[in-house]
């Protein structure tokens, strides 16, 4: 079953109103015809069941068969901040993020990251990024597009990511598994969690350092990750976790 978004007031008593591009890949792509169910949910996360009744030019309509849907959301929201990767990496770690139940992705410019994007690269690149966040959520069945936030320097990541009540940050030179265990342990339903990723380069020291006294700094095993591995191991063990919840 085919999954889109629509707007709030997209969405009437009986029936929802697609348009924009969907309405191509409805019609020409999918070539779906009256009577086939799709999966639609609104920008507030709700969720229906619905079988495609008209297809027009500019939109396509669907009848409301169930306004409960199951919701595929976890209990919590997961903050991914990921320092900017080089190459296509950051668009893989978007797709998978988005496939393991994140809840908004922050990029984020630090010392030792490679990439150094000017203003308007960065909002280009945001608005790509974005698009495959979109493409991630119909793929994987989300009930909401998580957000790709505009790329934040790294302090005000920092103070972004203190409003969280669970708090990681993944670190190389950070030895032994049992921090790593009690912070996953200690994630509870509901609870928000902010997830730092290095560069690259690794973290400088001064980084860590501004860090240390407000959140949990963790070992991910005796290996090195890459910048584009380490955010998909901490979401794989938290969407595991928040799910057995």
């Amino acid at each position: 079953m085919h999954q889109f978004f629509v707007e709030e007031d997209q969405i009437g008593r009986e029936f929802v109103t697609i348009t924009g591009s969907d309405v191509n890949h409805i019609k020409n792509v999918l070539r779906m015809k009256p009577g086939e169910k799709i999966r639609v949910s609104g920008k507030d996360g709700k969720d229906y069941f619905c079988a495609v009744s008209e297809l027009a030019d500019t939109f396509v309509q669907a009848d409301i068969l169930n306004e409960d849907a199951p919701s595929t959301e976890l209990s919590g929201k997961i903050y991914l901040f990921q320092a900017i990767p080089k190459g296509d990496r950051m668009e893989t770690v978007i797709e998978k993020a988005v496939e393991l139940g994140v809840y908004e992705i922050i990029p984020v410019a630090m010392k030792y990251c490679v990439v150094r994007l000017d203003e308007k690269k960065g909002a280009a690149r945001v608005n790509r990024w974005q698009k495959i966040a979109e493409a991630a959520a119909k793929q994987s069945k989300r009930s909401r597009i998580p957000n790709i936030h505009p790329i934040m320097e790294y302090k005000e990541a920092v103070e972004y990511a203190g409003r969280c009540d669970v708090r990681l940050v993944p670190y190389e030179n950070e030895r032994g598994m049992q921090t790593a265990k009690e912070a996953f342990s200690s994630v509870g339903k509901g609870d928000s969690v902010s997830v730092m990723i290095g560069p690259e380069g690794g973290f400088s020291e001064e980084e860590i350092a501004m860090v240390k006294d407000d959140m949990q700094v963790i070992s991910l095993g005796k290996r090195i990750l890459r910048t584009d591995t380490a955010g998909i191991a901490v979401m794989a063990a938290l969407m595991f976790k928040m799910e057995m919840e």
